[in-house]
């Protein structure tokens, strides 16, 4: 990743992920003005030195093949399934004006589940290979209403000793709650205007001490786990999987098969990582 980019997240843009997640309780004091608004955006990567306290937000976590496993107090490492956007950023005035999303992708925001934490940031990035973004990226023509990422949907798998199970919800990209103008109008604001309160982080600051980069990887929110997926965590030597698929080319069932042998059609976008 080069230093014009930055790298944010979208907490609690799936309904009922945070629930699951058992994270609803650090935004209890985050006031939203409509119930399924997301609650936050967080930073994962800041492309600046001195950051302070912040200073493990400077080292690049993205991998396509690996998740590094925590040193320690870890056994709670969940994989967490998301749709990632690239996106150019305008600024005017040193204000965000607009994010325009050129492509997106698979993406893991692979989490450990701290229930400490004073920041949203501090759970997801641990050093180099603690995140997930695919190689492969598709095309976006347009982020609105019938554009080609509305086809499109989220399945994620967990292999442990060749056993294979669904970890999330094969889920709609339509599915989540902000999405499209209305999801880019909300990052923005945010981006200009998050106070530095609770679990959230005042934006603004780490744009500035980054020179205002002027594009970002923006994973906007991770899917309802499956059964197993709630119950299980990540262990040296799991695979972890995530797959964003075109819903109206291929079936779940052949989605499944190809998690399978680890082997992908190419206009599909898939994060196949190792836990080392």
């Amino acid at each position: 990743m080069t230093k014009n980019v930055i790298g944010l997240g979208v907490a609690g843009n799936f309904a009922g992920h945070l629930e699951q997640a058992g994270e609803a309780k650090d935004f209890e004091q985050v006031e939203t003005a409509e119930r399924h608004q997301p609650k936050a955006i967080f930073p994962f990567y800041v492309p600046a030195e001195n950051l302070g306290e912040y200073d493990f937000l400077a080292v690049n976590p993205l991998s396509a093949t690996h998740i590094r496993f925590p040193q320690a107090g870890a056994d709670n490492l969940q994989i967490e399934p998301e749709i990632a956007l690239l996106c150019d950023i305008q600024y005017s005035n040193e204000k965000v004006t607009a994010l325009l999303p050129y492509a997106f992708a698979a993406y893991n925001d692979c989490s450990i589940r701290r229930p400490n934490a004073n920041k949203i940031c501090e759970k997801k990035n641990w050093g180099e290979e603690t995140k997930g973004l695919a190689e492969k990226t598709i095309p976006l023509t347009s982020f609105t209403l019938g554009s080609e990422i509305d086809d499109y949907r989220i399945a994620c798998f967990h292999k442990r000793r060749g056993e294979m199970n669904t970890y999330g919800v094969d889920s709609p990209a339509l599915g989540y709650s902000y999405f499209h103008q209305r999801l880019l109008d909300w990052i923005v604001e945010q981006m200009n205007h998050q106070p530095d309160f609770g679990p959230m982080n005042d934006i603004t600051e780490f744009l500035k001490k980054a020179n205002y980069p002027t594009k970002a990887i923006v994973s906007i929110g991770a899917t309802r786990y499956t059964e197993f997926g709630t119950s299980h965590f990540l262990q040296p030597d799991d695979v972890s999987i995530v797959v964003v698929y075109n819903g109206k080319k291929y079936t779940s069932q052949q989605i499944e098969q190809m998690a399978a042998q680890e082997c992908f059609a190419e206009d599909i976008s898939a994060l196949v990582q190792r836990v080392v």
